[in-house]
């Protein structure tokens, strides 16, 4: 694995000097240690790391709150670690789609798994999130494909076949998408 940038975040300096420690035994670079929620956050912003591991209890803002605040402005795995075995807190964890969590204290034999889970379960969502984002688009040009070909079937005159063959030529001809085709026609027609 290549080293990754990292930032860390608890309330107790000494986990913190522990987190760093263990992370570089690892190979891996600390860009980052905050002590609140709302740190974390801005450092996030700041120094764009790969990962976060952060502390659940923290002040100000908790952990949870941290990693939806980060994860909305710029994706990344977050690792939360607890000393706590809550069900509220592993379910807001769950649903903030944090992609590991460490009960506390952690161990370095069980770091480098969890980075390891976290990295996969955070491509896998990722992945997931491309695909649906392509078949939205997908399914968005074949509803405005779909509108072009009626305008055409009522402009002209033609049967189905016949409008979807016109739109393919004219995508053919100028070198451009179907579905901008289907939008310039679209935005033709109502124009008229």
């Amino acid at each position: 694995m290549d080293p990754l940038r990292i930032l860390i975040a608890d309330d107790e300096s000494i986990r913190l000097l522990s987190l760093r420690v263990q992370l570089s035994a690892l190979g891996h670079h600390v860009v980052a240690e905050a002590s609140t929620g709302a740190d974390a956050v801005a450092l996030a912003a700041a120094t764009e790391p790969d990962l976060a591991i952060m502390d659940i209890k923290m002040p100000i803002m908790d952990g949870i709150e941290a990693a939806e605040r980060i994860t909305r402005a710029r994706p990344i795995p977050i690792i939360l670690l607890t000393a706590y075995n809550e069900a509220q807190l592993v379910e807001r964890a769950a649903q903030a789609n944090i992609s590991a969590y460490l009960m506390k204290p952690v161990a370095e034999e069980d770091l480098l798994p969890a980075i390891v889970l976290a990295l996969a379960r955070f491509r896998e969502f990722q992945a997931l999130h491309q695909e649906v984002e392509d078949l939205r688009e997908a399914l968005e040009a074949r509803k405005l494909i779909e509108r072009a070909k009626g305008i055409l079937m009522r402009r002209l005159d033609l049967n189905e076949e016949e409008a979807f063959r016109r739109l393919q030529k004219q995508s053919q001809d100028t070198n451009r998408r179907l579905a901008e085709v289907a939008q310039a026609l679209v935005t033709a027609d109502q124009l008229l």
